[in-house]
């Protein structure tokens, strides 16, 4: 697994994303945790421009203006693969991976996951508690049918 700082602010955050996609881009070495935006970063290239723009760190997207935050998609992203990744909760990789073959696509299965992880991370904002994994898990499972 990956680890991004705990305490990092958002352009903080948002910098490490433009420096990983700046480094896969020109072919250099990079982290595991570099490999995994720039991996995130490839698979979504209506996002390139946006995470190049010099204004991109500290801009904020607007739901009600119509717009999807980049970084918080990519995020999601990358909080999925590492759930998946460490099994957490246990049986979201068999989810994951039963979802991708269904699906014959698996950036498609990781979206159709991500809303499921998006509405209990929502739920848990609201409740001011903590995520429900078995919420979460359960939801992922009706994907699969199951």
């Amino acid at each position: 697994m990956t680890a991004i700082p705990a305490l990092a602010g958002r352009e903080e955050l948002r910098r490490t994303w433009r420096l990983a996609w700046e480094k896969a881009r020109a072919g250099q070495p990079l982290s595991p945790l570099e490999a995994l935006l720039a991996d995130v970063l490839r698979v979504h290239p209506e996002y390139h421009a946006a995470i190049e723009q010099e204004g991109a760190l500290a801009r904020d997207w607007l739901p009600a203006g119509g717009e999807s935050n980049p970084f918080l998609h990519m995020g999601l992203h990358v909080a999925l693969r590492e759930g998946i990744a460490a099994n957490r909760p246990a049986g979201l990789a068999e989810i994951a991976a039963a979802l991708a073959r269904a699906r014959g696509d698996a950036h498609l299965a990781e979206h159709q996951l991500m809303d499921c992880l998006a509405e209990t991370l929502w739920e848990a904002e609201r409740d001011r508690t903590a995520p429900d994994e078995a919420a979460f898990l359960e939801r992922a499972r009706r994907l699969t049918g199951r």
